[in-house]
């Protein structure tokens, strides 16, 4: 393999990265980019194929995919609202159900789809009415295409079911973990960067989304005490009140509310390993898409927690709002973004489009690509992809040390680095951010070395190493990130562990990998996730138990 000497000139290096934003995106996407040195796509002054993310909130057309360069990304996969419209995500949700039991995907309620399973809704209504003993349920009907809390009803008696359009109904949870008495869900941001092969990342910040009003089953209505929506809790005269227990606002970060479990001994990391199987579970149910290139999708995945601590998946969001309406909003938010241009990796791309913009000349003097080792691509910026190695620790395992360390080890990926900050310092270098932060991970005996060392001067490593890298690592991702040539077989190829505070959650495996190849194989994860569950359960879970009453009883 030869790579262009020319392709790593200074002028092309200092080039910025355009973006364009559709009317309507929200306003902390184009700060971000600014940040980082980027500027915004003129169509009187550029090319129209000159620009390297395109943002919109609403979906592109096939037409926009079909065109798409590859220096180019769009941030929404064609057809990704099979799981964002309430109605289309139950009927995947009761396919995969029928198809691969119960037992997995008893994370959603049962859902009725109105008006068409208004006969079936009504003799589940009546059978329970019916059953002695039993104490009625509550249900709660949703507008299948609407989002913000809006049009939602939560009713007991079927008299108050009324509806004028294409609604959701299903089983109200009437038993949600509460904190001083606020009900609260979870919004978790997950980032798909493929659907062939499979390919998600979840992001460990988060919001924690309170009601600014106590939960109380006798007032149905009361949409402060039932709904966390931020867009209806905002307007509430508890708002900008202090809570005890929850404070002013409505929201918390997952940093928090993970402090808050650790402190009455909750084990979070078990219920975060279940989160994570909903969401892998939930994007299964609409692989594969149709075939689309340089497309990403974040969606935001809102979960509720029952006072036994069970998730449930209340709904999927296509456009998960990046609105500012407090400075846990912000600090968030803003991070959330820097860090999705990380995982889009522009430094790859970039190259490719200035040398593809500005022609590649046959006559220009050509460089060869050696293999002999890590030595020979270290120099050279290029494509990340991995080298498998016999011995070399996860990205979680050297995190502290890399952090720690800083000052010595030559310029520390984004991948890790930028976690210890909200984003990145604005300098005159801002623009060669995207291209120049190569990762490189030491190896397990230099990174044991700089943990000992630091040990022994008395000062531990980066502190936000062990509160913000709380998810696990895939166990297969025991290889190295290096710098490479321009193509390598797909088979080659795997995805980063990490990259800022998003983690790698599938593929998980070996196995999950394969199975994702050349054609998602649904059945094989299926099986695989069968494995992961079950040593998920044994003693963590009878520990979970232990807790759970002291936990909602100190609440």
């Amino acid at each position: 393999m030869e790579m262009m000497a020319d392709d790593y000139d200074t002028r092309g290096i200092l080039r910025p990265l355009v973006f364009r934003l559709h009317e309507n995106a929200p306003a902390i996407v184009r700060e971000v980019l600014l940040e980082r040195g980027w500027t915004e796509f003129d169509k009187k002054e550029r090319d129209d194929a000159d620009w390297n993310l395109y943002w919109r909130n609403s979906p592109f057309r096939m037409t926009d995919h079909h065109s798409v360069k590859p220096w180019q990304r769009l941030n929404h996969y064609p057809e990704a609202v099979r799981i964002t419209r309430k109605d289309y995500l139950a009927r995947h949700l009761k396919r995969m159900k029928g198809a691969y039991g119960s037992a997995l995907y008893e994370f959603s309620p049962v859902a009725f789809i109105m008006p068409n399973d208004y006969v079936k809704f009504v003799a589940e209504y009546s059978k329970e009415r019916q059953s002695v003993g039993r104490r009625p349920s509550y249900w709660i009907c949703k507008p299948v295409d609407l989002s913000r809390g809006r049009g939602i009803l939560i009713f007991q008696d079927i008299k108050d079911l009324v509806y004028d359009c294409a609604v959701v109904v299903q089983k109200y949870i009437s038993n949600p973990l509460l904190i001083s008495g606020y009900k609260m869900d979870l919004r978790l941001y997950v980032c798909v960067t493929s659907f062939c092969p499979l390919t998600i990342y979840a992001y460990e910040e988060g919001l924690v989304r309170f009601a600014t009003e106590k939960f109380d089953l006798s007032s149905l209505d009361n949409v402060y005490a039932h709904l966390t929506n931020t867009s209806i809790n905002k307007y509430g005269v508890s708002y900008k009140k202090y809570k005890e227990g929850i404070g002013c606002g409505c929201k918390w970060t997952f940093s928090k509310f993970r402090s808050y479990l650790r402190i009455f001994g909750v084990d979070d990391m078990l219920l975060w390993q279940k989160i994570n199987n909903i969401v892998i579970l939930t994007l299964l149910a609409v692989t594969p898409l149709p075939v689309a290139s340089n497309c990403f999708e974040l969606f935001g995945f809102d979960i509720l927690i029952d006072d036994k601590f069970k998730p449930w998946l209340l709904e999927v969001n296509y456009n998960p709002a990046l609105c500012l309406d407090c400075s846990i909003d912000d600090t968030v938010k803003r991070k959330l973004l820097h860090d999705v241009v990380e995982l889009l990796n522009y430094k790859q791309i970039d190259t490719f489009r200035q040398n593809q913009m500005a022609g590649i000349k046959a006559g220009r003097r050509r460089v060869p690509w050696s293999r002999a080792g890590k030595s020979a691509t270290g120099e050279i910026p290029g494509l990340f992809t991995c080298q498998k190695v016999a011995k070399c620790p996860s990205a979680s395992s050297v995190q502290p040390a890399m952090q720690a360390t800083r000052g010595s080890i030559h310029k520390v990926a984004t991948l890790t680095s930028k976690t210890a900050r909200a984003h990145p310092k604005k300098t005159l270098t801002s623009q060669l951010r995207e291209r120049m932060n190569v990762p490189k991970i030491p190896s397990q005996a230099k990174a044991e070395a700089e943990i000992k060392q630091l040990s022994e001067a008395g000062r531990s490593p980066h502190k936000s190493a062990q509160l913000n890298h709380w998810l696990p690592t895939p166990d297969f991702c025991n290889y190295e990130l290096t710098t490479c040539p321009y193509f390598l077989s797909d088979k080659d190829q795997r995805p980063f562990p990490r990259v800022g505070g998003f983690v790698l959650i599938f593929p998980f495996n070996e196995a999950a990998l394969q199975a994702s190849r050349d054609g998602t194989d649904v059945k094989s994860i299926i099986k695989e996730i069968n494995k992961l569950v079950s040593k998920q359960l044994p003693s963590k879970q009878q520990n979970g138990k232990k807790r759970v009453g002291y936990l909602t009883s100190a609440i």
